[in-house]
């Protein structure tokens, strides 16, 4: 059990390594996000299983310490649960975001593994909110582990979780998006959050 633990340390060092290289996407999400902010528009959060957990934890804490308008589209469980029963699965997060009439002020934030695919029928719920946040104007932002995906080959600034050992792809990506989300909170909370000042 200490070797497996130590390589997967050694793993999570050598994607920190690579991901140096994806500091312009971050950078370009900061600057999407500060946009939306700017011109009081809403972030959505889009994802499933790990990626529902991460996305209502940062939609908590950029609303809070952000001053951020915030949905996860994963948090309303009779709404979710309801259009999946009526419509299916694969429209569940696009049938909400019609409701909400997203515009070109808004943003959707994918956090997903795969990002989506349609030839493999591979999540195609994000694919669909994806192309729907297109039609919409919406930029297309995320952290996904594959570079082949619908969300990376769709986005406007995602950040691409490098796959350093394929068989903890979804281990690492999941958790380098609670790490990112979380530096990408400090990056855009205001200076005044109350903790900072206790």
């Amino acid at each position: 059990m200490e070797n497996f633990f130590k390589e997967r340390l050694k793993e999570i060092a050598e994607i920190a390594q690579i991901m140096v290289n994806q500091a312009a996407q971050f950078g370009k999400m900061v600057d999407i996000i500060e946009y939306v902010r700017k011109f009081e528009g809403r972030i959505f959060f889009c994802g499933v299983g790990g990626g529902a957990g991460n996305g209502t934890h940062a939609a908590g804490d950029l609303f809070k310490s952000c001053n951020l308008k915030t949905i996860c589209l994963t948090d309303n469980i009779p709404a979710l649960t309801a259009f999946t029963n009526d419509d299916g699965w694969e429209s569940v997060f696009a049938e909400q975001l019609k409701i909400w009439k997203p515009n070109d002020n808004d943003a959707l934030f994918v956090l997903s593994v795969g990002g989506g695919d349609v030839k493999k029928n591979i999540s195609t719920n994000i694919v669909r909110a994806v192309d729907y946040a297109k039609e919409c104007g919406m930029p297309v932002i995320g952290i996904v582990g594959r570079s082949a995906g619908h969300t990376a080959m769709q986005g406007n600034a995602v950040i691409i979780v490098s796959t350093v050992n394929p068989h903890f792809l979804t281990t690492h990506t999941e958790g380098w998006q609670a790490y990112i989300l979380h530096i990408l909170t400090e990056a855009l909370r205001k200076r005044s959050a109350k903790w900072e000042s206790v």
